[in-house]
């Protein structure tokens, strides 16, 4: 079993509801640590020009970086194949935030802890979908069994030139990519 997440980059307004949405339910200041967050890029040479918006959380990989170098076992796969992480076990030695191509876990520093995308657990478990799923105006992200989110988007990808090769640790995400995604020459914008 793997579970993750789906995002639709033709769909993504950029709006960031979803990043809102987790810190709200995670009790995050506003310019606090993003566990959810929506990055901008620009690509292309004029006049073939893009912009597109990527939502990214922890990719709860298949062979996962950070429980890898956890020291503590306080980062760990749960049966249903998340990453998860353990407060109690956490030393707050930010390895698993150093180990993390994709910048996930993310180091509270009034608590010493490190926080991290756990796909809403608590309200999984109530039956509901994770509150960025719920949260974004545009249904541009879905969560779910990997093979049913592969079946229902046979065209997606699970990189883009923007992020790390998938071979590094095999994330838990399909990527339906908009045409200027796919581009080589692309440049982070500071919104």
């Amino acid at each position: 079993m793997s579970l993750g997440f789906y995002v639709d980059l033709a769909s993504c307004i950029g709006c960031k509801t979803c990043q809102v949405a987790c810190k709200d339910r995670r009790d995050i200041q506003v310019a606090g640590p993003r566990l959810r967050r929506v990055d901008t890029f620009e690509c292309g040479t004029y006049p073939e020009v893009a912009m597109f918006h990527l939502n990214i959380s922890c990719n709860h990989c298949e062979s996962p970086a950070c429980v890898a170098n956890c020291p503590t076992g306080a980062m760990y796969k749960d049966d249903d194949g998340t990453v998860q992480h353990d407060d109690e076990a956490c030393i707050g030695c930010q390895t698993c935030v150093n180990s993390c191509p994709y910048g996930a876990p993310q180091f509270i520093e009034e608590d010493k802890i490190v926080q991290k995308c756990d796909t809403c657990r608590a309200l999984r478990e109530a039956g509901h979908e994770p509150v960025c799923v719920e949260a974004c105006p545009m249904r541009a992200i879905e969560f779910g069994e990997m093979d049913d989110l592969r079946a229902a988007h046979p065209d997606a990808v699970s990189e883009l030139p923007c992020t790390e090769p998938a071979a590094t640790t095999t994330p838990n995400i399909l990527i339906g990519a908009s045409r200027g995604a796919l581009l080589e020459d692309f440049n982070p914008v500071v919104l």
